[in-house]
């Protein structure tokens, strides 16, 4: 049994169907697997900061307790935060058991490895700095969302109550120096957090109708999540997993800067994909690096500029490029695949779906793109 399998990347993509605030005026869609997206983003923030106070950061631990976390929101749907907690502290150990054996239900070929820790995530009292930094994550993400749906919510009964429990619980975790920077409103770190969420305002396909709509940033986690679980199996070591998830994580970020160029585009105008490539690094230095720690920029670079490309580096360490690219179109196949199931389709989707499906069978080494893909096509969406 492998940690990577269909049912496990399906349980993360139908996330992309769960729609947070659908109580409230919502100037956009603002999806689950896209809030997990922005808050895996915000932890590598807060882990870096506490990194550079010297706090030894597990981010092997970090990595799949996030993962752990988001399969726990996946399974209890779309129950509003304030049930979810209340439920969750009152009735823990009845909840934990329901999420287990739902786990169990929908992945029965889960790896015996990840399927025992995820158990032990939900006995633990979850007290690890590590999981401090995902539950402050989490608090983030929730507030940006709030202060982007705020004004279209002010009538509302209970708004500012609602505003004040989040910044309560933010406050909870002003002990994080990443927290801190946060907080401080047009910091850089705090216009890099706005940043990357802007991602989740670009959608996947754009001008395609397709059933569910994804956007880059929630596209970029489904990536990075896979390159982990395959990392799993591969028992590589914790260095590269941590290059080959963060790489995952932020390698569509330049795109925040130019929109998406399609495939078609890039591969027939002559030079445009290097000139593009060009542009984009340009960008980065220009926009990005300047809201990031001075310290971090050369491992941002490593995992942001050419991360499809096989690398070993002598101060940063490997990154499995090739597999990545694998995982990118392997998230692309799915985006197209599973609305067609879902009914809704069109020549470009079918044409797209067809294409992508040629070029991952066509891929003989890493990651089984034949039996995910075999496996996938007999799941019943």
């Amino acid at each position: 049994m492998s940690a990577l399998n269909a049912r496990i990347l399906y349980m993360f993509f139908d996330s992309a169907n769960m729609h947070r605030w659908n109580d409230h005026i919502t100037p956009v869609d603002l999806t689950e697997m896209d809030k997990q997206a922005h808050k895996a983003a915000i932890s590598w923030i807060i882990g870096k900061f506490e990194e550079q106070s010297g706090t030894v950061i597990d981010w092997r631990k970090l990595i799949e307790h996030q993962m752990f976390s988001f399969i726990q929101r996946s399974v209890l749907t779309d129950l509003k935060p304030q049930v979810f907690y209340r439920i969750s502290s009152e009735r823990r150990k009845e909840v934990n058991r329901f999420v287990f054996s739902e786990y169990d239900r929908l992945i029965p070929d889960s790896d015996p490895g990840f399927r025992q820790r995820f158990k032990d995530y939900l006995d633990s009292d979850m007290g690890s700095i590590e999981d401090e930094i995902i539950s402050a994550a989490h608090y983030i993400a929730t507030r940006w969302e709030f202060n982007l749906i705020y004004d279209s919510n002010r009538s509302l009964y209970g708004i500012d109550i609602t505003r004040q429990e989040i910044e309560d619980q933010v406050d909870q975790h002003k002990d994080l120096k990443g927290v801190r920077e946060m907080a401080t409103d047009r910091s850089a770190t705090f216009n890099f957090v706005d940043l990357i969420g802007q991602l989740r305002f670009q959608q996947r396909w754009a001008r395609t109708p397709r059933i569910p709509k994804t956007a880059v940033l929630g596209h970029s986690l489904l990536v990075a999540n896979m390159m982990y679980l395959y990392d799993l199996d591969k028992g590589v070591s914790d260095r590269q997993i941590y290059n080959d998830y963060y790489t995952g994580l932020f390698h569509d970020l330049p795109e925040v800067l130019t929109k998406d160029v399609i495939t078609p585009i890039k591969v027939n105008v002559s030079g445009l994909a290097a000139l593009l490539e060009d542009y984009e690094h340009d960008l980065i230095e220009e926009k990005i690096m300047p809201l990031i720690q001075s310290d971090w920029r050369d491992e941002f670079r490593f995992m942001v500029y050419d991360p499809f490309t096989d690398v070993d580096d002598p101060e940063f360490g490997k990154r499995d490029g090739f597999n990545l690219k694998t995982c990118d179109m392997l998230a692309a196949y799915m985006e197209a695949h599973i609305s067609i199931c879902y009914g809704v389709s069109n020549s470009t989707l079918r044409e797209g779906e067809k294409e992508i499906r040629e070029k991952l069978l066509a891929r003989e080494k890493g990651i089984d793109t034949v039996k995910l893909i075999e496996d996938l096509e007999r799941m019943n969406f």
